[in-house]
């Protein structure tokens, strides 16, 4: 997973012409990793921790919201705070953020095969339900899925 991650960033890093934000639900497991490569390559990273995790170090340079909410309200304000929500691997709290993505109408991007709970989400694409609110689109590739996000959100080179 941790190769996976850094080629992501990596990727955004080399295929976005403007470095997107990028907010996390907090700063550990794969979260850490993404946070760490995205602040060595400049990219603005807000951490967006519940409140059961609020007392937790965090970079220095890192944006970090203490909201007062709890694991599964953090969620909520993440993704609707968010232009896109991208799936790199995760459990249930992942694919919480991935249904209320769905729900919010916030493009989704699924990395599959990482043998995470996450790659269960690939059942609902292209579509969750009959509504089609957003596509939930599924990559291979991390390079792939940053190429995408990065065109998408009309910051490609």
């Amino acid at each position: 997973m941790v190769v996976k991650i850094l080629e992501f960033v990596n990727a955004l890093a080399s295929k976005c012409r403007e470095k997107p934000v990028i907010l996390l639900g907090g700063y550990w497991g794969c979260m850490r990793y993404v946070a760490d490569q995205a602040l060595k390559l400049g990219f603005t990273v807000v951490i967006m921790p519940p409140i059961e995790a609020e007392d937790r170090e965090f970079p220095d340079r890192a944006i970090v919201l203490r909201t007062g909410l709890s694991y599964r309200l953090r969620s909520v304000a993440m993704v609707r705070s968010s232009d896109a929500v991208v799936v790199l691997g995760g459990a249930s709290g992942t694919l919480q953020e991935a249904m209320t993505a769905y729900c919010e109408a916030k493009p989704l991007y699924v990395l599959r095969g990482t043998g995470q709970a996450s790659d269960k989400l690939e059942v609902f694409s292209p579509f969750v339900d009959e509504r089609r609110i957003v596509e939930v689109k599924l990559f291979d590739e991390p390079r792939a899925l940053a190429e995408a996000l990065c065109r998408d959100m009309g910051l490609g080179i």
